[in-house]
C-alpha cells in the first residue's frame, strides 16, 4: 500500500490555503461571539448556531490538513467520514436547539429552514467525498466543494453574529 498524499499534488496549495482560511474564519466567529456574547445568549437559537458554524469550519480545517498528510485515499476517506459524522451530530444538536427556540419565541419559519439548510449543506459534500474516496473513486472535488460551501456559510454566520444581531 502506497503512503503518498491521496490528492493530486496540484491540490496541495488549495488544501494548504483552505486550512489557513478555515483557521482564520474560526477566529472571526469566536471574536464575533465574544463581542456580542450577551445578545447571542439572549437568543436561544444563536449559541448553538455559532457552535455549529465553528464546528463546520473545524471540519474544513481537519479535512484540509488530513488531505495534506501522506496516507492512502481510503484512509483519508475514513478520516473525512469520521470528521463529518462528528460535525453532523453538532449540526443535528443545533437543529434541535433552533426548533425549540422557534417554538418558544415564535421565530419565523424561513429562519429555521435557512438555519437547518445551511447546517446540512455544509456537511453533506464531506460525507459524499469521504465515501467516494473510501471506495477509491476520487472524491477530492467533493471535499473542495465542502470547503467552499463552509466558507460561504461562515461568512453568512459571521454577518448574523456581528451585524444582524444589532438590529
Amino acid at each position: 500500500v502506497s503512503m503518498v498524499a491521496p490528492t493530486d499534488p496540484a491540490w496541495t496549495e488549495f488544501f494548504a490555503t483552505a486550512g489557513d482560511a478555515a483557521a482564520t474564519l474560526v477566529g472571526l466567529i469566536i471574536v464575533a461571539v465574544s463581542v456580542n456574547l450577551q445578545r447571542i445568549l439572549a437568543r436561544p437559537q444563536l449559541p448553538s448556531r455559532a457552535g455549529a458554524g465553528i464546528a463546520a469550519l473545524l471540519l474544513s480545517l481537519g479535512v484540509s490538513l488530513a488531505a495534506l498528510m501522506p496516507q492512502t485515499g481510503a484512509a483519508l476517506g475514513l478520516e473525512v467520514i469520521g470528521f463529518a459524522a462528528a460535525v453532523w451530530m453538532v449540526q443535528l444538536w443545533a437543529t434541535r436547539q433552533m426548533i425549540v427556540a422557534r417554538s418558544q419565541q415564535s421565530r419565523p419559519l424561513f429562519e429555521l429552514v435557512i438555519g437547518i439548510g445551511i447546517g446540512q449543506v455544509q456537511v453533506l459534500p464531506f460525507l459524499i467525498g469521504g465515501v467516494v474516496m473510501l471506495l477509491g473513486q476520487g472524491g477530492v472535488y467533493w471535499l473542495a466543494t465542502g470547503v467552499i460551501v463552509t466558507f460561504a456559510a461562515a461568512v453568512f454566520n459571521a454577518w448574523i453574529l456581528l451585524v444582524e444581531i444589532m438590529r
